[in-house]
C-alpha cells in the first residue's frame, strides 16, 4: 500500500510496554536499528502489535529534526538515528537530507536550506535524525 510518509521502517517489534492510555512499541529493522512509536492502547489491540509481529514504522520527512556531528547534548526525542549524509538536494526553500544509518536503512529529513549551511550538511558528515516517538505511525501486514 503506498503511502506519502517519505520514511518506511519495516521489521519486528521487539518490545511492547503497554500503559493506562498509550504503550511504548518498539520496531527493530533487520539491519539492527531501533525505532521506538508511542500509540494509543486502542491501536495496540486493533493492531495485534506484540512482540515478534511484522510491522512498518511511517515518519514523514518534514517531521524529522537534524543535529550535526557529535556534540554533547540531550534530548527528549526517543529516536536518535546517527548516520552519515548520504544525499544532499537542495530546493527553492526547502533540501532533502537522506542520512545511512549503520544497518543499511537510509531516513529523510526536509529541512530549511539555511538550517543545512548552518550544521554543515553535506554527503560524508555525520549527522543524527531526532524522531519523536509520537510522531511514529505503524501500520501491520493485512
Amino acid at each position: 500500500m503506498p503511502v506519502s510518509a517519505r520514511n518506511a521502517f519495516a521489521g519486528t517489534i521487539t518490545a511492547v510496554t503497554d500503559g493506562v492510555v498509550n504503550a511504548e512499541v518498539e520496531l527493530t529493522t533487520a539491519g539492527g536499528d531501533r525505532i521506538v512509536a508511542i500509540v494509543t492502547e486502542g491501536s495496540v489491540q486493533a493492531l495485534g502489535l506484540a512482540v515478534g509481529k511484522a510491522a512498518v514504522a511511517y515518519v514523514k520527512a518534514p517531521w524529522v529534526m537534524l543535529l550535526a556531528g557529535t556534540r554533547d547534548v540531550h534530548f527528549s526525542a526517543r529516536n536518535q538515528l546517527t548516520g552519515t549524509v548520504r544525499e544532499v538536494h537542495k530546493g527553492a526553500v526547502n533540501t532533502e537530507v537522506a542520512i545511512l544509518l549503520p544497518g543499511g536503512t537510509t531516513v529523510f529529513s526536509v529541512v530549511t536550506n539555511e538550517a543545512v549551511l548552518e550544521l554543515g550538511l553535506k554527503p560524508g558528515v555525520e549527522a543524527t535524525a531526532l524522531i519523536k516517538a509520537s510522531h511514529v505511525i505503524l501500520s501491520v501486514p493485512a
